[in-house]
């Protein structure tokens, strides 16, 4: 990967130099370290509920636009899901930036520039969340808005899909290594 092209938009991965831990903690044997179960299985799981609510937002917002869920039931869905995915995903945030970032940049400091990358990444998200609010909030109101809601949540998918693969890639190695009672 271009160590040019670092932000969120328009990176496919962690620069190299960022992967280092990965290395000696590949994807395929997470679960079965000893330091997955409790903080990292958790972790994890949070991050698969972001992905499980915007591919059903995304999904109900494809099924109104085909005339297979009703505009009421979409507006209804779309209202707590979507409430729940902004509210959830800022918590999820402030809680890394306050917390995690800073002591995980503490126990591996060579990879204090990957934090950084996520902490811009959190902040290009919380503009892409007030126009995904915004879109939402224009789609409750009229039907006609769905498609630019649909064209939102595909943007929206696609980019926090690549902020939490590279977040997972960074962070995951660094408690499996250190360990997660090191966290606090």
């Amino acid at each position: 990967m271009s160590m040019t092209k670092t932000t969120l938009a328009e990176r496919d991965g962690l620069p190299d130099a960022l992967r280092v831990l990965l290395a000696d903690f590949p994807r395929a044997g997470w679960d079965g370290h000893p330091h997955f179960a409790g903080l990292v299985a958790f972790w994890l799981d949070r991050h698969l509920m972001f992905r499980q609510l915007l591919d059903a937002l995304r999904s109900d917002a494809e099924q109104v636009l085909d005339a297979g869920l009703d505009p009421q039931t979409h507006r209804v869905r779309l209202s707590r899901l979507g409430g729940m995915l902004v509210q959830q995903l800022h918590g999820h945030h402030q809680i890394e930036d306050h917390h995690y970032f800073p002591v995980l940049t503490r126990l591996e400091p060579r990879l204090a520039r990957g934090f950084d990358l996520l902490d811009g990444d959190h902040q290009a998200l919380d503009g892409l969340l007030d126009r995904f609010t915004r879109r939402a909030n224009a789609a409750l109101s009229a039907t006609d808005q769905v498609g630019r809601l649909r064209s939102e949540l595909q943007t929206l998918e696609r980019l926090i899909g690549r902020h939490l693969e590279d977040e997972e890639d960074l962070i995951v190695p660094v408690i499996l290594k250190h360990g997660p009672h090191r966290l606090g």
